[in-house]
């Protein structure tokens, strides 16, 4: 990339499911350090942790990562996120990319790969990633996120919903049919929740009211669409995983690193 940019990774230390889930012991080591060696491995200029808890602030530094301390009243990672861009004064055009504190196994190609797909969108508010869905199931499962995009490679619309709908090809009486593992060809993506922002982006993010297509489907990205913002969308150059959401999450990423540390 000719152009720098930021990765911050958001650690919170509440959750429900897994309390204190950024220093949850895997292979050896907290997850926080897993996703922090992971954004090291990318090509940003600079990583830096986000989080209002002073162990798991103890912890990043004690293996060396450059800790942002933030208010405790955000009510997202966005807005976390704002306040550290606006503390380290950086530039509108400045690049940042969102790192989930809860993906361990997230390739370093995937943080350049979104990092770069905004920089070649000067139009682009953020990027984001998609990948091909290849099976009815997965298409029609809620959770999750399908997106389509614009022959410029840009987000039309994020839905939980089997979008596009094949009106020919899909039969809503067919139920069984349509939960089958049946081969879909292609057209259809499911959305990575990865990001990139420009920093301006995100500093009028905060005060965009949320949209009526966000709170009906729950996804934050659908207000920088309703409010006219581009979202440029590039396919993933490598399978990406999932994160630690639940207890079982948790053991099958433990079994996976721990094997491949062997």
């Amino acid at each position: 990339m000719s152009q720098a940019f930021t990765v911050i990774i958001p650690a919170r230390f509440a959750s429900q499911r897994l309390p204190g889930k950024p220093l949850l012991e895997i292979a050896g080591r907290p997850m926080i350090e897993h996703v922090w060696q992971r954004a090291m491995a990318s090509g940003a200029s600079r990583v830096l942790i986000a989080t209002d808890n002073e162990q798991i602030a103890g912890v990043a530094r004690g293996f060396g990562a450059d800790v942002v301390m933030t208010r405790e009243d955000h009510v997202n990672g966005t807005s976390r996120l704002t306040e550290v861009i606006d503390r380290l004064d950086l530039h509108d055009d400045d690049c940042v990319v969102n790192v989930q504190g809860d993906e361990p196994l997230l390739p370093s190609s995937l943080i350049d790969r979104v990092a770069e797909s905004l920089e070649a969108d000067n139009g682009a508010a953020m990027a984001t990633l998609a990948e091909s869905i290849a099976d009815r199931a997965t298409l029609m499962r809620s959770s999750v996120v399908k997106v389509v995009c614009s022959q410029q490679g840009r987000a039309l619309y994020f839905s939980r919903a089997p979008i596009p709908w094949d009106r020919d090809r899909f039969d809503l009486s067919d139920s069984a049919h349509l939960q089958g593992e049946h081969d879909l060809g292609q057209g259809w993506l499911r959305h990575i929740g990865i990001y990139a922002y420009r920093a301006s982006f995100l500093r009028d993010y905060q005060n965009l009211p949320v949209a009526p297509i966000e709170a009906c489907e729950q996804l934050e990205q659908l207000r920088a669409l309703y409010h006219g913002y581009a979202i440029s969308v590039a396919m993933a150059t490598e399978q990406y995983p999932a994160g630690v959401d639940t207890p079982e999450d948790l053991v099958r990423v433990r079994d996976l690193l721990t094997r491949s540390s062997d």
